[in-house]
């Protein structure tokens, strides 16, 4: 009976050795696990945690970390990923996640994961699932890990596609691995436009290359990642250009990386296949600059309104002030006495005048001043008129749509920016109306305007438009204007396309913001069309009309000057002859000398 006694109690305390061994696994591994988190949140801080599956010991370490916890046991979301927030994935084992909602997928694209691998997965395999899902920050950990205490973290740009990591070495578990890419491609097409993207050939490898405000920005990005350009040639065409519509179509469509050009997203419903916003401009017209004004129209320029209203206005007050002063009296003024005042008539026109006899102070002073008003009026008029004469101004400019309706001018477009402004709604070349509006082909429409033809209007960017002044700069005189009022864009936001699962998206637009920061893009611009020049994109010639040699000024443009003096001649001789006839007294006294001298006659010479 003792050693039966014995031989139970032994068997009770191997019994419960298995059992405290068993209860102590699991807690180990939620410890390792418990340290691993922490590790990770050393390495890059992360403030949620997104959990798919339920069950492992993940959803119990959540409150340990006092980090908010989604719990998705399904491995899918039925709603769209919005928190601005740095997540860690956790799967609870291979392909718990098996998320469908694309733009969810987008959001956490770059989100770094963690999965607990149970059964026979091996590393090599869940790495290259998850390279075909572009997802490559993933990390996992095997049941053993425990014991073992060994992290399996992905890696794309080596032979084996993942890497051991001791839980107790210094090594990160996650690494940025877009920023070396070890000469991989990325795949990228130019529209080959100036100024923005131009072929040239490199003189020491003799390939070709591109350079431009848009081309250098990807050059410098592919040198920065240690990567190489792959242009598709099954994608280029024939002459070189290529629509940029097309560029972003291939860029949606996963054909390229990169499109190596930027296009207005202003019309967009999102920006999953645009970049963050690289340059903004206006879109407005260059207009040719109207005619010189003619030298007949000159005179009636110079004459303003305003000025004249307030010439007026001195001048009553100087008349005014003159007969109050010399009769000491309001009684005889009347408006006839005042608008023809002699005095102040020939003081304004700065011609001598007779000085008021016995005048006092006061009259002294105001004949002072109407001297130096008239000094004022003539030379302000004579420096107008010297200064017009010898370049006379430009006629009316283009400034609104009402402008535009009432010039001589029709708008070029081509082909392809038309169809993209009728998908636009309310867009603004609607008020030209269609008789307005002539259309051509793309390569006709550049022609036109690189020849600076004076007879259209064509649309530009601000960009583009620096490059036709600074080509302007060449010619005799300017031929455009860029009209800042008159645009069918005051904002315009240029991005570069790419395509939708782009995994180093965030470095191209931090590259985007660097380059931008650091004025390469400014000076990128600037260097547009100097290097436009050396390519031979521009020629020299110039485009504007030849100056005319006879530059006198004829007796037709002395028209309205002869007309206005010949009239008011005609009416100075009309007064006199009035005043002359209207003058009884004269006619009387007249008629009595002459009576009078043929009496006198007659009678000396009957004596």
């Amino acid at each position: 009976m003792a050693w039966f006694i014995i031989i139970i109690l032994c068997l009770g305390s191997l019994k419960a050795q298995l059992l405290d061994t068993s209860n102590k696994t699991e807690p180990d591994l939620e410890e390792r696990l418990f340290g691993l988190l922490l590790r990770l949140k050393t390495e890059k801080v992360y403030d949620t945690l997104l959990i798919y599956g339920e069950d492992c010991a993940f959803p119990s370490l959540s409150t340990g970390l006092q980090v908010p916890t989604v719990l998705v046991s399904s491995g899918t979301t039925n709603f769209e990923w919005n928190f601005s927030s740095l997540t860690l994935i956790l799967s609870c084992e291979f392909q718990a996640e098996r998320e469908q909602n694309y733009r969810t997928l987008m959001k956490l694209q770059l989100a770094r994961r963690l999965i607990l691998l149970k059964g026979n997965a091996e590393p090599a395999t869940v790495c290259d699932f998850y390279s075909k899902k572009e997802q490559y920050n993933v990390a996992m950990v095997k049941e053993n890990f425990d014991q073992f205490g060994v992290v399996y973290s992905c890696r794309l740009f080596q032979d084996r596609n993942y890497e051991k990591v001791n839980l107790f070495e210094v090594n990160p578990i996650f690494i940025d691995q877009f920023r070396n890419m070890h000469g991989a491609p990325i795949r990228t097409i130019a529209d080959n436009l100036a100024p923005r993207s131009m072929v040239t050939q490199d003189p020491r490898t003799g390939k070709k290359k591109w350079i431009g405000f848009v081309a250098n920005l990807v050059n410098n990005f592919i040198e920065k990642v240690n990567a190489t350009m792959d242009v598709p040639e099954e994608l280029s065409e024939e002459d070189g250009r290529v629509f940029f519509g097309n560029i972003a179509m291939w860029a949606a469509n996963d054909l390229l990386d990169i499109g190596m050009v930027v296009q207005f997203n202003s019309e967009m419903a999102n920006f999953d296949t645009f970049t963050y916003p690289y340059l903004m401009c206006s879109y407005c017209f260059m207009v040719p600059l109207p005619d010189l004004l003619p030298y007949n129209e000159v005179y009636g320029v110079i004459i303003d309104r305003s000025v004249l209203g307030v010439l007026l206005v001195i001048f009553l007050i100087f008349s005014v002030m003159l007969k109050y002063i010399q009769q000491r009296s309001f009684r005889d003024l009347s408006l006839t006495r005042i608008l023809m005042n002699d005095v102040c008539f020939r003081g304004f026109l700065a011609q001598p005048f007779p000085f008021p006899r016995q005048s006092n102070r006061k009259l002294k002073l105001i004949c002072l001043l109407l001297c130096f008003a008239s000094l004022m009026t003539t030379s302000m008029y004579g420096a107008y008129l010297q200064t017009f004469l010898y370049s006379p101004p430009f006629e009316p400019m283009v400034r609104t749509f009402s402008d535009f309706k009432k010039s001589r001018y029709k708008v070029a477009v081509n082909s392809i920016a038309m169809d993209m402004l009728r998908f636009q709604k309310n867009h603004k070349l609607n008020k030209a109306g269609k008789e307005r509006i002539e259309v051509f082909n793309d390569q006709e429409f550049v022609d036109l305007r690189g020849a600076f033809d004076n007879e259209y209007i064509f649309p530009v960017t601000s960009v583009l438009w620096g490059i036709y002044n600074e080509q302007q700069k060449l010619f005799h005189h300017p031929v455009f204007y860029y009209s800042d009022d008159f645009c069918l864009s005051q904002y315009s936001i240029l991005s570069f396309p790419i395509r939708r699962h782009l995994p180093y998206r965030d470095l191209f637009e931090e590259h985007i913001l660097r380059q931008t920061e650091f004025g390469l893009l400014k000076h990128w611009i600037s260097q547009g069309f100097s290097d436009m020049l050396r390519l031979k994109l521009v020629s020299y010639t110039d485009f504007s009309e030849p100056p005319d040699d006879e530059l006198e000024i004829c007796i037709d443009d002395l028209y309205w000057v002869l007309g206005v003096y010949a009239l008011g001649l005609s009416i100075s001789c009309c007064c006199f002859a009035l005043e002359v006839l209207g003058s009884s007294n004269c006619w009387t006294r007249l008629k009595e000398k002459i009576y009078k001298k043929i009496v006198k006659n007659f009678v000396r010479d009957h004596k």
